[in-house]
């Protein structure tokens, strides 16, 4: 567990308020703030912000200091094709290697997405769908491409929310998840990795969309 106040528990907690829209994009992040903000000093600060700036959150500026980086709309559609192709290979991944307790645990997470469809919970949607992605990432067992991929989806967390809201986008991502879902129970590697990669081009089209 990081400790509070601690590098680790600083850079984690400016990286949730980021990500969650406490801090907008552009928006300076001034260190002094900051430190009084997450009770730490400003070198954990200081060293969170290089952190955030090597997963694509933050931008400094030559004597301006740092603020938010603002993901364009192009920007999150291009990020969303790279973790097409990244994604695609962790499905294949976890369609191989997934046991019948990863069966019952994705499936019990479509279920979920499904009454939330069926309620009109979109929000609940979002994060189920962001715990299903987790949770294949986590059967695949692949380190190196979950640090890649928690990057990208870092800079793209506040766009995924708003494609959801299209009229019908909901339903056809949860028949998305579903086949995937289905692919990776039947340990079908190319079906999962096909379902994977429509599902994705899928979410860059309604991207483009919005």
């Amino acid at each position: 567990m990081a400790k509070k106040g601690g590098t680790q528990d600083v850079t984690t907690r400016l990286r949730e308020a980021i990500t969650s829209g406490r801090f907008q994009p552009n928006e300076r992040l001034i260190e002094t703030e900051l430190a009084g903000l997450l009770a730490t000093n400003r070198a954990n600060v200081r060293t969170a912000l290089a952190q955030l700036e090597q997963e694509g959150l933050v931008v400094h500026e030559a004597n301006r200091g740092a603020r938010v980086r603002l993901v364009s709309h192009e920007d999150a559609i291009e990020i969303t094709q790279a973790r097409g192709a990244l994604e695609t290979f962790v499905a294949g991944l976890a369609a191989a290697r997934a046991t019948p307790t990863d069966h019952a645990g994705l499936r019990d997470l479509v279920e979920k997405m499904r009454a939330a469809v069926e309620t009109g919970d979109l929000i609940a949607y979002s994060k189920i769908n962001g715990l299903l992605h987790a949770e294949i990432l986590r059967i695949a067992e692949h380190r190196t491409t979950a640090k890649l991929l928690a990057n990208l989806n870092s800079q793209v967390v506040r766009f995924q929310y708003r494609s959801i809201l299209l009229p019908g986008r909901s339903r056809r991502s949860l028949a998305e998840h579903e086949e995937i879902v289905a692919a990776i129970c039947a340990g079908d590697v190319e079906a999962a990795q096909r379902s994977m990669s429509a599902h994705l081009r899928a979410a860059a089209e309604a991207l483009r969309a919005r």
